[in-house]
């Protein structure tokens, strides 16, 4: 008699055949997250998603019995976070499991996530945590989620309305809100999805601002406008030289596109692996993705965006597109204003060009939608705002990657001057067939 799979379980162990996001939504005291949490659920479920929301830990706890007195004792502070931790992780496991074995496509929403932590710690307290279980900010940060949402404390920007009558687990005045909001935003900077949304409208335009994100991230319609605005810099900058108040993370980034196998050829994908170096220049670890991106019948572009593994990344390197570079990347990212930006560095192809990235949008209601602002960090130096269809030709990076007959003769004349150095007797039938193909108008 064998042992038979349930349906549950094949499901379960089909990791990537069916749409699965996780994403972490946070901020600092009454920014808004239960009520986006509540609006986020119905609108997934009502487009087909199956939905469940992870709980925050820590009002799990103080619901429970946990209260300050805790903390009267020396460590206790460092002692709660760690349980804190195994706690979501153990949470988040387990809802994971249980939306993939349903075998639908499916979003786990979690209210925070372990990186909020380090806002409440000491950094050498935070560090330890690290250290004693093994793991880097990688691991926790970018390893674990699509994609991160920072919703501002309505104490920064819309004053008039911060109360915590509706939260009895927190007790900060505004003053503390907004510190601890501006940590817990370091805390996550880094991630390659992080997006932050302010007070700058009202508290409805706030929600569906991240319902309009949260749209883009699985796929579906979207009333944002643009995702992000881009510049081109004059110089590569040092991030050793920014101010001591802005925080940066850096990254080594190698894009791969595929081959396209969809029957509309504006539509392409990629992978891309995402590797964190610290500051002494340590490598901490990768992570690996895959983004597609397609037209819908109205003429507009959708994004899918998946974590995968090594493995997978590694056999979809094999489907490569061989008519465009593989792109490899310095990238630092960095918080300015309550605005994220990521400054994307070529080392190949076009090396030296440098991109500022950032990632701010408005919603529209089907009006001509003015141009985002941006408060660019004066630490930058900017040559110009891209816009445009123009600009993306030249600038963007599906367009970079391409191989021209310039990069074919560049590669020749390379491969022809390494064979004088090792093995001159080649030099004449490489020289032969260059002549020869540049006669044909082959290159």
């Amino acid at each position: 008699m064998t042992d038979s799979i349930s349906p549950a379980e094949t499901n379960l162990q089909a990791k990537g055949k069916v749409p699965f996001f996780k994403f972490v939504l946070t901020g600092g005291p009454c920014a808004g997250k239960t009520t986006a949490l509540a609006r986020i659920y119905s609108y997934l479920r009502e487009r087909g998603f199956e939905v469940i929301t992870c709980p925050e830990c820590f009002t799990i706890l103080a619901s429970n019995g946990l209260s300050l007195d805790f903390f009267g004792v020396d460590g206790m502070d460092k002692i709660i976070q760690n349980g804190v931790i195994d706690i979501q992780i153990s949470m988040e496991q387990g809802l994971e499991n249980t939306l993939r074995a349903f075998g639908k496509p499916a979003v786990l929403l979690c209210d925070r996530g372990p990186m909020d932590g380090a806002a409440y710690l000491s950094e050498e307290k935070w560090d330890s945590i690290l250290q004693e279980r093994g793991v880097n900010v990688t691991d926790l940060r970018d390893k674990r989620y699509n994609a991160v949402l920072h919703m501002v404390t309505a104490a920064d920007g819309a004053e008039a309305f911060y109360t915590l009558e509706n939260n009895a687990a927190r007790s900060e005045d505004a003053a503390t809100a907004i510190g601890l909001d501006r940590k817990t935003q370091k805390a996550w900077s880094g991630h390659a999805h992080h997006y932050v949304f302010d007070n700058s409208t009202d508290f409805e335009g706030k929600l569906q601002r991240v319902v309009d994100r949260i749209s883009k991230l699985v796929g579906l319609p979207s009333n944002l406008s643009r995702k992000s605005a881009k510049f081109l810099m004059k110089s590569i900058p040092d991030p050793r030289s920014f101010p001591e108040d802005v925080d940066y993370h850096s990254f080594e980034v190698e894009k791969v596109y595929l081959v396209n196998q969809d029957p509309d050829e504006e539509a392409y994908s990629f992978i891309r692996k995402r590797t964190t170096i610290d500051k002494d220049g340590n490598l901490l670890g990768t992570v690996y993705q895959t983004t597609t991106v397609q037209r819908t019948a109205d003429g507009e572009t959708v994004e899918q965006k998946r974590i995968i593994t090594a493995r997978e990344y590694n056999a979809a390197y094999k489907s490569r597109d061989s008519s465009r570079h593989i792109i490899v990347q310095k990238r630092i990212s960095f918080l300015y204003k309550l605005q994220s930006f990521t400054i994307h560095q070529y080392e190949k192809p076009s090396k030296g060009l440098c991109f500022l990235h950032a990632q701010v949008e408005t919603s529209t209601d089907g009006a001509e939608q003015a141009e985002c602002k941006v408060e660019l960090p004066p630490f930058l130096d900017i040559e110009k705002r891209l816009k445009g269809t123009e600009d993306e030709q030249k600038f963007g990076a599906y367009r970079l990657s391409l191989i021209t007959n310039d990069d074919l003769k560049e590669s020749s004349k390379d491969s022809i001057d390494s064979a004088m150095v090792t093995n001159p007797n080649a030099v004449l039938c490489g020289t032969l067939w260059l002549m020869l193909s540049l006669k044909e108008g082959v290159l």
